[in-house]
């Protein structure tokens, strides 16, 4: 009977701590200063990161070419520059011209 009620509050002891562990993979913790030209030219798209959960900062994350990530802080300029450029790269043409004629 013993060994039964040990092995059931270990048992839920395990599972609370498995339950309670928070991820932090997708998170950025901080801010790349700065990116210079040659390597912004390669950033294909971006993501917000807001502070919620296991997030603790407000970040703009963004993707390059090849998969690496940068987190920006939202605040700065060539950020928000950068981010812009990437929205006019993603613009669609529109349909207008195509139904006329």
């Amino acid at each position: 009977m013993r060994f039964n009620v040990l092995f059931l509050l270990l048992s839920l002891s395990f599972l609370c701590l498995a339950l309670a562990q928070v991820s932090y993979d997708d998170c950025c913790l901080k801010y790349v200063k700065n990116l210079n030209h040659r390597i912004q030219r390669h950033a294909v798209k971006y993501r917000r990161q807001e502070t919620d959960g296991g997030c603790n900062i407000p970040a703009i994350i963004f993707t390059m070419k090849r998969g690496r990530l940068f987190c920006t802080d939202p605040k700065q300029g060539w950020v928000i520059d950068l981010m812009r450029k990437i929205d006019g790269k993603h613009v669609t043409p529109s349909r207008e011209g195509l139904n006329r004629g």
